[in-house]
């Protein structure tokens, strides 16, 4: 059993471009000398985040009526911060290699991710809050736990997945019957090691129990939410095989009617696809 799941860290939080991208657009948007060209500057170092970006900016995702030419535009046109998060999605995808392909297709595990993370900016969008691109990303990574889980302890990963299937218990309760701790655990140490917003770290580390969430209960029920949505759709898989039950004062806390579900799935069957191939390709053009 592993006793300290912050062992499991070590190599995803020393070497880290996406937090160092996430941070250097931060830095610059509250410089009191900020300007559009320095962060435009700063993702275009990066010649395959920029055509990701651009892949995605341009897809039905956002549905704009002309194309997005270059950076600078995406910037003017969507915000500095939204364009930093969306950056910061984008880029986090690229960062596990070497995952062992009998224990998860990476495909399908971002495929799950990708559609949580747009469900949970749905929400967001139909209850009008303010950068829904946060959203976007705390469902994105909400099992990223996982995939340290698979590369680090893979026969114990193993382990839980097959307790998992044979006694008919859900994945995160078999991790932590193997390993005595849970992916969502695993996944908020990591984004508080990188020094990334509370609100992902909670969202992340109760999105099983979000009633455990004290200071982000909102995100925390957002996710929470649309994990179950993508969940029950089988929209790519991390590796669960069970719907996770709904945590009902989530959903009052969402505060929703249930007829937005209809109208939400059908703008998730439409933005999945684009979604996914603007950011699982790479920097081709």
């Amino acid at each position: 059993m592993v006793h300290n799941p912050r062992d499991l860290l070590k190599g995803y939080v020393e070497v880290s471009s996406s937090p160092m991208i996430y941070h250097r657009i931060n830095e610059a948007i509250n410089s009191p000398r900020a300007s559009m060209e320095n962060i435009g500057k700063i993702i275009s170092e990066d010649p395959g985040l920029t055509v990701r970006l651009l892949r995605l900016v341009n897809s039905a995702f956002y549905g704009f009526p002309s194309k997005i030419e270059s950076i600078k535009q995406a910037l003017v046109i969507i915000g500095t911060r939204q364009l930093r998060d969306l950056a910061l999605a984008t880029s986090i995808v690229n960062l596990f290699e070497g995952i062992p392909k009998d224990l998860i297709d990476m495909e399908s595990f971002w495929h799950h991710c990708i559609a949580c993370g747009i469900a949970a900016k749905v929400l967001a969008t139909y209850r009008r809050e303010t950068n829904v691109e946060r959203y976007l990303i705390a469902g994105m990574v909400h099992d990223v736990g996982r995939l340290i889980l698979y590369k680090k302890v893979g026969d114990q990963a193993r382990t839980a997945l097959l307790r998992c299937k044979s006694e008919g218990i859900l994945l995160f309760l078999a991790e932590r019957e193997v390993m005595g701790f849970d992916h969502a655990v695993l996944g908020g140490l990591l984004l508080q090691a990188w020094n990334l917003p509370s609100s992902l770290g909670e969202a992340v580390t109760f999105h099983h129990q979000p009633h455990g969430a004290k200071h982000y209960p909102l995100e925390t029920a957002m996710v929470h939410v649309s994990d179950i949505i993508v969940n029950a759709l089988q929209w790519g898989s991390s590796g669960e095989h069970y719907v996770p039950p709904l945590d009902e004062k989530a959903w009052e806390l969402i505060g929703l009617p249930t007829s937005i579900l209809s109208p939400t799935l059908n703008l998730l069957e439409e933005q999945v696809n684009e979604v996914i191939h603007s950011i699982l390709i790479g920097g081709e053009s």
